[in-house]
């Protein structure tokens, strides 16, 4: 059994900073690509930044040189430095684990994801 299990969430002022973690946990082979998505209040989950098992990442433009995706492959856990954060980056975040290769399987995982709330 794989579980994804995000941390790191909570609240903080305008222009400051979180760190969020995401470890993916259980019999795990490899996993390819860790995602983070958000979702606002009323508005659809988008993709946040993207980092591959090679470590190629990826950002969407509205989170480019604030945002870094890092990741540690021994531990299967992701991170997402969020800096100057701005009252539109909250959301609740989550993590995504594509690509898992458990025993005899390869499926993607969700998880539950954290709070994020930037105060103005």
């Amino acid at each position: 059994q794989v579980q994804v299990v995000e941390s790191g969430g909570g609240l903080v002022q305008a222009g400051g900073s979180l760190r969020l973690s995401c470890a993916a946990s259980g019999r795990i082979f490899s996993i390819n690509f860790m995602d983070w998505y958000r979702q606002a209040p009323e508005k659809q989950r988008e993709l946040v930044a993207r980092i591959t098992s090679g470590g190629s990442t990826n950002y969407a433009d509205s989170v480019k040189g604030r945002f870094t995706i890092s990741r540690d492959n021994a531990k299967n856990t992701v991170y997402l430095q969020m800096n100057n954060l701005k009252p539109e980056d909250t959301a609740v975040y989550y993590c995504y684990a594509g690509g898992v290769v458990s025993g005899f399987t390869t499926r993607d995982y969700w998880g539950k994801g954290t709070l994020v709330t930037v105060s103005s």
